[in-house]
């Protein structure tokens, strides 16, 4: 048993009320340590430290900044198997999967804003009447990050790097479910030298430590990835007060798979999309639409290759499917489950709950499951269920594809399957959602704009959506 701290004012410290929340581990289900309970004092005392440390850090150039980010970079690289070994603790994924996903992430996320703010560059225009305006992009202020717990690592940096390489300084709080890899975060800012007060971590949950973020009025701008549900709250607090906001929601992402598909590539990587980190990402595809000429043959291979799947010790490397992430979520995800059947679906793989052996028997594991023959407009399929759960269901034509996959509020990613040029771009225009990945799922490409449509969320990351998001633009302009 270890206890976790806060990180304000560039010192480890416990939270002000010295009251904590239980840590566990989805892999055995007990508790392996417990992390500060913060509130309104603790977030408080953050800011202060923020806003103390924001006039020097704002004014410190790219380049200084640049080299504190690829510090910390190096330095993640360093911990490397530490980091992966604490994310697959807190979090029950495969540690095979946080080295080769998150913790890598980790990294190219400071590495990749550190070198990006040193290219970052405005605009500006010279009009015929002697006059030229141009526009300097300023950081804000203090601004709130609050992270996820399904890539706990991966996607706290995705938001903090861009934040304090535009110049501003953050308060940030993880997931409470996952919080160990921000901890040790905060020992790598100190030993790069991160200057006090420009990165404060606060450990807590949601409706206690979150919401004074939300509501702080020295936090200028809040960046939030989780559910469409947070989102609203989140959003009814901040747009009053005219905070900046960028949200990344919710997901139900449809697979659309044309006969004409590299089927090998197809399936391999569909088992992918479908269980990654236990069906645990947002951008995971949870809606599989087949052509109904190739439906049965993908049936049979897709449920046979599913049932290959080992569900075990996440230490083990032959594990694909580790522990979901908590107790309340594994009952969430084994009442869809039953929901489904209710709804008139079929089973045809996995639905149980998986009991391990030893130390193990009291984890959180859950077998990956494929369901068939449930209408398009029930709970199950226009619901997020956020584990390894998929429905699979048949289409005739173009149109119908295009039009299931749309039948859902949420709109963040989408998969598309066929060697047809044409069709690719056309049913790609024609989905509603943030991103589209054609014959690939899950490359990213640091550059590109990320973030959803409709309950999905508002405001894009990336490189210079970000760095733009955390700056405030003013426009100038200047009679020759």
């Amino acid at each position: 048993m270890f206890i976790l701290s806060n990180y304000i004012g560039g010192r480890l410290q416990p939270s002000l009320s010295n009251q904590f929340l239980d840590n566990y581990n989805p892999a055995t289900g007990s508790v392996y340590s417990k992390i500060p309970d913060s509130d309104e004092q603790d977030v408080e005392a953050a800011v202060q430290a923020a806003q103390a440390a924001f006039p020097s850090w704002s004014t410190t150039t790219a380049a200084t900044r640049s080299r504190i980010l690829l510090k910390i970079a190096a330095l993640i690289n360093q911990n490397f198997d530490k980091l992966a070994e604490a994310e697959s603790t807190d979090s029950g994924k495969p540690l095979s999967l946080a080295k080769r996903m998150d913790i890598p992430r980790a990294h190219d996320n400071f590495e990749f804003f550190g070198t990006a703010v040193q290219q970052f560059a405005s605009e500006s225009h010279h009009s015929k009447s002697s006059f030229i305006n141009y526009t300097l992009r300023n950081p804000i202020g203090v601004v709130g990050c609050i992270s996820p717990w399904n890539l706990p690592l991966y996607l706290f940096t995705w938001k903090i790097a861009p934040a304090i390489a535009a110049g501003n300084c953050v308060v940030a709080k993880p997931s409470e479910i996952t919080p160990y890899t921000a901890h040790l975060l905060s020992e790598i800012c100190i030993e790069a030298g991160l200057p006090e007060g420009v990165l404060n971590i606060v450990h807590g949950t949601g409706p206690k430590a979150g919401a004074a973020i939300v509501k702080h009025p020295g936090v200028k701008a809040v960046s939030f990835t989780g559910s469409t549900r947070a989102g609203k709250e989140i959003a009814s607090v901040a747009a009053p007060m005219f905070k900046k906001l960028s949200l990344e929601l919710g997901g139900k992402n449809p697979v659309v798979i044309f006969s004409d598909c590299d089927y090998e590539q197809m399936l391999a990587t569909t088992i992918r999309s479908s269980f990654t980190n236990q069906g645990q990402i947002c951008l995971c595809g949870s809606r599989i639409y087949v052509e109904r000429s190739l439906y049965e043959k993908f049936k049979t291979d897709f449920v046979a290759k599913t049932k290959q799947l080992k569900v075990g010790d996440p230490k083990h490397a032959d594990t694909n499917i580790g522990a979901v992430v908590s107790e309340p979520h594994f009952n969430k995800i084994m009442s869809y489950i039953k929901l489904a059947q209710e709804e008139g679906g079929t089973i045809l793989c996995g639905g149980k709950a998986v009991k391990l052996d030893g130390e193990l028997s009291g984890g959180w594991y859950i077998e990956p499951t494929v369901i068939e023959g449930l209408s398009p407009e029930c709970r199950t399929n226009q619901e997020e269920i956020f584990g390894p759960v998929v429905s699979i269901q048949p289409f005739d034509t173009e149109t119908e594809a295009v039009s299931l996959a749309n039948n859902n509020e949420y709109g963040l990613a989408s998969v598309i399957w066929t060697q047809h040029l044409s069709r690719a771009h056309r049913v790609a225009e024609q989905i509603e959602s943030g991103i589209v990945w054609i014959n690939c799922w899950l490359e990213r490409d640091l550059r590109t704009p990320f973030g959803g449509v409709k309950s999905s969320g508002v405001g894009r990351e990336g490189v210079f959506e970000a760095l733009r998001f955390f700056k405030e633009p003013k426009n100038i302009c200047i009679q020759l």
